[in-house]
């Protein structure tokens, strides 16, 4: 058996029927068993402020810090806003990179998910997260994008995934995930 491995799912969209957070919970659904998958969404965090960090963490950013901290590796599930990620994911990512190069998500292995009605998905917003994930020295998956196009269709009123491709693919991406993570957690 195949050692536990402690892994963050972050949906980057707030909305009550997210497609971002649908598609984390189609991740958790084919996830191996030694995963141990946890899904954060990001309600009520603050905006970023030095003057605020310089007091000590909100209890808010407290609590996804700590969430974070185990992880010892991320998948990030964007929506695509204005062709970029939204503000409550970077503003997520910029509390979970403090203090520079030692914050709870520096380094960690990572992959980037999206869904969106859109025809092309989250390709763009996927391009800005690479930019952000490097900054922060987080090793990416390099191949595989998973890019839920239409995610209107595919998914329920429910949120559960309908649409067999759309699964095909994500269990290919989850199977590539897992074999790509052994030199970063063994």
């Amino acid at each position: 058996m195949a050692q536990s491995i402690k892994i963050a799912g972050i949906s980057g969209s707030l909305r009550k029927g997210s497609y971002n957070s649908s598609a984390l919970e189609a991740v958790r659904i084919c996830a191996p068993d030694h995963w141990n998958f946890d899904i954060v969404t990001l309600e009520d965090i603050p905006l970023f402020n030095e003057d605020v960090e310089a007091e000590g963490w909100p209890p808010r950013v407290k609590a996804l810090r700590d969430r974070l901290e185990p992880a010892e590796a991320i998948i990030f599930a964007t929506p695509e806003y204005n062709y970029s990620i939204p503000g409550v994911l970077k503003n997520a990512i910029d509390w979970l990179s403090r203090p520079e190069r030692k914050g709870p998500i520096f380094n960690k292995p990572a992959a980037i998910i999206g869904a969106s009605p859109s025809m092309i998905g989250t390709a763009r917003a996927q391009a800005h997260l690479r930019q952000v994930a490097f900054y922060n020295g987080m090793p990416l998956l390099p191949t595989t994008e998973i890019l839920i196009a239409n995610a209107d269709d595919k998914f329920d009123k429910e949120g559960r995934l309908q649409d067999n491709e759309t699964q095909g693919y994500l269990q290919e991406f989850v199977e590539e995930f897992d074999n790509w993570l052994k030199p970063y957690v063994s």
